[in-house]
């Protein structure tokens, strides 16, 4: 594995009167890989990773409105259309014609509804614990699946008690043994709980309510992966109660090319196993590289 002597850069833009940060690393002509964040981190959670494939790809990691220190507006859409809506606009802004997508946690269902809307501008996914597949839901989200059989406002005011830095601890740490827990840095809860404003606590309940209409778009997503069968990496960590193996092991079925690799870890691949996940990367990115340039020489679709 390189060591790139690249630095993340930490930037801002105005996005249509938001306030937007964003990450990137690496030459501005290299071929990117997108990056967008989960619940409940922001673009903080690639901030090891950006720098070691820096000296090979641009990577770009933009937070959500609502989320790290992006604006937090009145008139955004929080749910997954307006996020997708986001990151097109974000994309379009900064001249990304194309790229690799790293799908992981929310952020895996917003980067494929973007893949469904654009799918020519998708060169290859990483797919890293980002759940597609309702029939291997793990035991965590039981809770969820209660109230999306009744959602009254007895059952949302539960689901807010997992907004709180108690709860941001436990999304973090899941299912993990003690021994990889160690490895996971209060920082992650204690930072995005210091940036959880009453608002983004509001935000953060009525996403967390909106993964029962989300439940009707995973069979839009697997039919995006089975038309258009877009080289995948799948790196996955186990040690999930939301996502175990079979989550992972789901995806064989529209991408039966895909490359899965199951990693002694959980959903926090990046503060666990960094360098597994990115030797893995590179290789994969590497590969995806060639193969696309051999389809562009040869004339052939890329989609």
């Amino acid at each position: 594995m390189t060591n790139s002597p690249d630095f993340v850069k930490h930037r801002f833009l105005d996005l249509d009167g938001i306030r937007v940060f964003y990450r990137e690393a690496g030459p501005p002509d290299a071929p990117v890989v997108l990056l967008p964040h989960g619940y409940p981190c922001s673009s903080y959670e690639f901030r090891n990773f950006m720098p070691l494939l820096a000296d090979r790809w641009r990577l770009v990691a933009p937070d959500f409105p609502g989320s790290g220190y992006s604006d937090t507006p009145d008139d955004f859409a929080y749910g997954f259309d307006g996020f997708a809506d986001f990151l097109e606009a974000f994309v379009r802004r900064l001249g990304l014609d194309r790229f690799a997508l790293y799908l992981h946690d929310f952020g895996s269902q917003i980067g494929l509804r973007l893949a469904i809307r654009r799918p020519e501008r998708i060169s290859a996914l990483i797919i890293q614990n980002g759940d597609i597949y309702e029939d291997e839901l793990g035991p965590k989200y039981a809770p969820l699946q209660e109230y999306f059989r009744n959602p009254t406002p007895e059952g949302r005011t539960k689901l807010g008690e997992a907004v709180s830095e108690e709860g941001y601890r436990d999304e973090f740490l899941n299912d993990v043994r003690p021994e990889l827990a160690e490895r996971i840095s209060p920082d992650l809860w204690k930072l995005h709980w210091s940036l959880t404003t009453a608002k983004r606590r509001e935000i953060a309940i009525d996403v967390i309510a909106g993964l029962r209409e989300n439940l009707a778009w995973f069979d839009r997503y697997q039919s995006y992966l089975r038309e258009h069968r877009p080289p995948a990496l799948i790196v996955w960590g186990p040690q999930d109660g939301y996502m175990p193996e079979g989550s992972a092991r789901a995806y064989l079925r529209d991408l039966p090319d895909a490359e899965l690799h199951l990693i002694d870890g959980g959903h926090w691949l990046l503060e666990t196993n960094l360098s597994e996940v990115v030797s893995l990367c590179r290789n994969f990115l590497a590969r995806a590289r060639r193969r696309n340039e051999t389809l562009a020489s040869s004339g052939r679709c890329l989609s």
